[in-house]
């Protein structure tokens, strides 16, 4: 327990630089939207160090041409290029690739959008910086790419594993926080559907605000659960991870609707990304208990002082994300 309340610690530097440090975790992100025949708009979006630009290039294959200069810009953390490709030849079949990957640290998000309609979604690693560029995507290759982006989405989410550490540090009973995780679950993945599929929107920047809030939120109970007085957040969690798991739902989907989802297998992707999102969330979970099992078992420390430290640093954490989101309302 330690160990985590010094990991806490040691984030807050990081989450007072602003939005623009938390995006160096980040992939890229490479769109490529066939306008018509042999034309493609392409969106080159690469995460900032700072000002500094991460030395990651694409290449495309060699029969296609730039039209035109390309449009740079800098927005929320990360740059911005923007340029149309002529290929005569279309891509299919042909591969593209992303220079500097192999000595980088993160990863490429590529989805790629035909005239017909198909869409074909991977993600590159520095050990596989490459694209062999299909018609479509096997049901395999199109489950496996949504699973493991729902894994990576919530484990470099850190604003949802806070809200998650936050509900375990609060809850004492097991039985309870199974109750309350299995509600956060199901909340979100109703929120992360409908927005997904366009049955329910709202605007991103104030839902990010708005989960700072909440977590923000749930550190205040745990913080007012030591004077021994029985709150609503203690008595009934699952009510309050329920509301609170809604309003994640649409941060997620945040991620998704970024992504896309291919037209040939929507249920898929959806239900795969889900399932990610959940077996990264259950991992940590894991992880956070076999880590205080191991503490208690090694070191007699008090848990009371603990959880008070603790949820006076999420606190700070959470305001430091919301002032962040709310100044960017107006970048």
């Amino acid at each position: 327990m330690i160990r985590l309340l010094a990991l806490l610690i040691g984030l807050v530097p990081l989450i007072a630089a602003g939005p623009s440090a938390a995006h160096e975790l980040r992939p890229a992100y490479l769109d490529i939207h066939e306008t018509k025949a042999g034309d493609f708009a392409i969106v080159w979006k690469t995460p900032a160090l700072g000002e500094m630009r991460l030395g990651l290039y694409v290449r495309l294959p060699e029969t296609c041409q730039p039209i035109g200069e390309p449009v740079n810009s800098f927005e929320a953390g990360a740059f911005f290029e923007r340029w149309t490709a002529r290929c005569p030849d279309g891509l299919q079949g042909r591969s593209l690739t992303i220079d500097g990957l192999r000595t980088s640290l993160t990863d490429v998000l590529v989805r790629l959008a035909s005239a017909d309609g198909s869409t074909q979604v991977a993600r590159l690693t520095p050990e596989m910086p490459s694209l062999a560029i299909t018609a479509s995507q096997t049901t395999f290759e199109v489950a496996q790419t949504y699973f493991v982006l729902g894994v990576e989405h919530i484990l470099l989410g850190f604003d949802h594993l806070v809200f998650v550490f936050a509900l375990m540090l609060l809850i004492r009973d097991r039985w309870m926080l199974v109750k309350t995780i299995t509600a956060f679950t199901v909340a979100h993945s109703i929120t992360l559907a409908g927005a997904a599929l366009g049955l329910i929107s709202l605007p991103q920047k104030p839902v990010e605000a708005a989960v700072a809030l909440s977590i923000a939120f749930v550190a205040s109970e745990l913080a007012r659960s030591q004077s021994g007085q029985r709150r609503l957040s203690e008595t009934y969690p699952w009510v309050v991870a329920f509301a609170f798991g809604l309003l994640h739902g649409f941060g997620f989907a945040g991620a998704l609707k970024e992504i896309g989802l291919p037209q040939t297998d929507v249920a898929l992707a959806l239900l795969t990304f889900n399932v990610g999102v959940e077996a990264g969330q259950l991992l940590f979970v894991a992880t956070i208990l076999l880590a205080v099992r191991a503490s208690s078992a090694l070191l007699a420390i008090p848990l009371g002082p603990v959880r008070m430290t603790a949820s006076y640093m999420i606190g700070t954490m959470s305001m430091l994300w919301l002032i962040t989101r709310i100044e960017s309302f107006w970048s």
